[in-house]
């Protein structure tokens, strides 16, 4: 048996589900494919946040007023520092600054499974394992799939893996990767009723190696997580994993009032969670989300990129889609974008994870941004990714950041504690 479609997407999470809407609001035919059978599955392991940076394609996707009518938060992230927090605010009569939301995927990934269901051209088809990949003259020309005992085959001009970091479309289609190692453990468990700091905002630890983060989510939940560097943690967690978890939360400098709150959750995470990085582009396949590219979870940037992708993919490759053209052209414009958007991003967090501590220009920067509201909405502004880092670490940048401690230092003069412990 085989059925034909425009696009085959294999994974109906955030990226497949985003590149299926848009793909189908073209006129495209696209087959959905998930191995759940559950509509209502979800991922578990994640930071359940989305940065500023992804908000455009939300508003495309026509999702902004479902996810406020779920309850997404709207967060501005504050960081933990050494030098103190940096809580950007807006400029003195300017507009608010670019926000992004917070929304557990046990509410996201159901809503954007049945929007894509629900769009005129999806075809949503649950409970399908893929094992194989259709070749014809040096190119992806669909799947192979199994489902009630049966196989089937499902053509497509376009193949398109959605299928998260262990993606069995990359490892099919034989796409060069790189694996690095993560240093840091992951866990998280999720919170009802935690009190809050004035604003609610998404609150992160650089504690420089170690790091932390709460989250206010949907459902007055907070979602609360630590990544401490494995060499020092990896046997305390492994022996005790929920004393280890909350002992690690309760020494955070103004720390979540966890013991006020109701734990709703288990304590869930990972001892090993590699970086990945993989060629998003073959002829006739693409990687969208974390089958391209998958972070360290710290920063909470997977769940953007996957929006951020799934449009770039679209926009590249869309017109020769809908139009019955030639996709190889697109495929490797797709590939610049997805490069150029997101690698120096990826190659700075990997390197971090390797538990290094902040290097000069980090400490410079971060230093000036705790001091300098300016500092600060420059810093919040990378931290978002709507800057590149290029921008962030600019000679006018690095100039205002050197101007701001030099003030700082003359102000404060001998007695300034953070002076003995940094030049910054």
């Amino acid at each position: 048996m085989a059925d034909d479609y425009d696009v085959v997407i294999v994974g109906a999470s955030i990226a497949g589900c985003a590149s299926a809407v848009l793909f189908a609001n073209l006129g495209a035919r696209v087959a959905l494919l998930e191995k759940h059978s559950n509509m209502d599955a979800y991922k578990v392991l994640c930071t359940h946040t989305l940065q500023p940076s992804c908000m455009p394609v939300l508003k495309t996707l026509g999702l902004l007023p479902l996810l406020e009518e779920a309850g997404a938060q709207e967060h501005v992230t504050h960081l933990w520092t050494r030098w103190g927090w940096i809580a950007p605010q807006p400029e003195p009569g300017k507009d608010a600054l670019p926000h992004g939301l917070n929304i557990r995927r046990q509410t996201l990934d159901p809503l954007l499974r049945r929007l894509a269901a629900e769009t005129p051209g999806v075809d949503l088809r649950l409970g399908q394992n893929v094992n194989g990949l259709l070749e014809e003259n040096g190119r992806f020309t669909g799947v192979r799939i199994t489902a009630n005992g049966a196989e089937t085959r499902v053509n497509a001009r376009l193949v398109v893996g959605a299928d998260g970091r262990n993606s069995t479309v990359a490892g099919l289609s034989g796409l060069p990767a790189r694996l690095s190692a993560n240093n840091r453990l992951g866990f998280f468990a999720q919170y009802r009723g935690l009190p809050a700091p004035e604003g609610n905002p998404s609150r992160v630890w650089f504690l420089d190696p170690d790091t932390a983060f709460a989250f206010p989510n949907d459902g007055d939940i907070t979602v609360v997580a630590c990544s401490p560097n494995k060499e020092q943690h990896s046997s305390a967690f492994r022996e005790d994993l929920e004393g280890s978890f909350e002992r690690f939360v309760r020494a955070l400098p103004d720390a979540p009032r966890i013991d006020e709150a109701e734990r709703v959750s288990k304590i869930v995470g990972t001892l090993d969670l590699p970086n990945v990085y993989r060629k998003p582009y073959g002829p006739g396949l693409a990687l969208v989300g974390d089958a391209a590219l998958a972070t360290d979870p710290l920063w909470g940037v997977g769940c953007g990129w996957a929006f951020q992708s799934a449009q770039w993919l679209v926009d590249a490759v869309g017109p020769a889609v809908a139009g019955q053209g030639d996709v190889l052209p697109g495929l490797a414009e797709y590939a610049k974008v997805h490069r150029a958007g997101l690698d120096s991003h990826h190659k700075l967090m990997e390197n971090y994870s390797a538990v290094r501590p902040f290097n000069p220009f980090e400490r410079l920067l971060l230093s000036a941004a705790a001091r300098d509201a300016g500092a600060a909405r420059h810093y919040y502004a990378f931290a978002s990714r709507l800057i590149d880092i290029k921008e962030f670490a600019s000679p006018g940048s690095l100039l205002r950041a050197v101007r701001v401690n030099a003030f700082h230092r003359l102000r404060n003069g001998s007695s300034d504690s953070a002076k003995a412990r940094t030049p910054f």
